[in-house]
């Protein structure tokens, strides 16, 4: 116990980085995590939406071809856009792959079966070395 007292900035610190890092567990429910090839395949092989949730800057500077954008704040109120695609794969994309699992969770919600996260996000795109547009 006297450990704990005399290092409580420590232990504090400790519980905050945990729960950040099960942050996207808990906001994302069960999530599908995709890796850029399994995300390839499956739009070309099942014709997938991609769904980019990044903020309009992050999106401007490079995202997949063909990907939809909606930012994570925008999605609730814009989800008629996607309800077209209620039956189709959805691939969601963000930076890294939190706001992905958190948008994941909300769509789900509302009834969309198909939905995968692209884990690690646009950067393990990049380092796949798959190409980026800045093209609208």
């Amino acid at each position: 116990m006297d450990f704990v007292q005399q290092n409580m900035i420590w232990v504090g610190l400790a519980a905050v980085s945990g729960g950040m890092l099960l942050w996207p567990l808990i906001a994302g429910g069960n999530v599908a995590s995709l890796s850029p090839a399994e995300a390839t395949l499956m739009m070309n092989r099942e014709d997938a939406i991609v769904l980019d949730v990044r903020e309009t800057g992050e999106w401007g500077s490079g995202h997949i071809g063909g990907a939809r954008h909606i930012t994570l704040g925008q999605l609730e109120s814009r989800l008629s856009e996607l309800e077209k695609f209620k039956e189709r794969p959805i691939i969601v994309v963000c930076a890294t792959g939190n706001r992905s699992s958190s948008a994941c969770g909300n769509l789900k919600k509302h009834g969309f079966g198909k939905v995968f996260s692209l884990g690690g996000g646009v950067g393990a795109w990049r380092e796949a070395n798959l190409p980026l547009t800045t093209k609208n």
